[in-house]
């Protein structure tokens, strides 16, 4: 396999506190600067993708990975949730601003492509 590609977005929930929801826009946001056509460029089917997803927030154990996969209409894709991204506290004392990082990898096996 080799990695082709690599993305990376950001993702907020502002007032709800909703780490899956973060890590949804922060995918959302990676797929916004990058069109994955890179099967296409070597002559591959799109299902053949490895994509892997990480994701970072401050609470890993409140993230939805599948909901966060859907996202994706083809490849194989792999969700991996870890401590990371930012919990901005608020000053009225309500819930903090979740912020989640993620990076997306892409990956074909490119054996025997010319």
């Amino acid at each position: 396999m080799a990695r082709l590609l690599t993305e990376f977005g950001m993702g907020s929930s502002l007032r709800r506190q909703d780490y899956t929801e973060a890590a949804v826009r922060a995918v959302k946001d990676a797929l916004w600067h990058n069109s994955i056509n890179l099967a296409e460029l070597f002559g591959r089917e799109k299902g053949e993708m490895q994509i892997l997803v990480e994701v970072g927030v401050q609470a890993p154990e409140q993230v939805d990975a599948a909901r966060v996969s859907e996202i994706f209409p083809y490849g194989q894709v792999e969700v991996v949730v870890r401590k990371g991204g930012l919990d901005v506290p608020r000053g009225d004392g309500g819930r903090p601003t979740v912020i989640a990082n993620v990076a997306i990898s892409v990956a074909l096996d490119l054996e025997g492509t010319a």
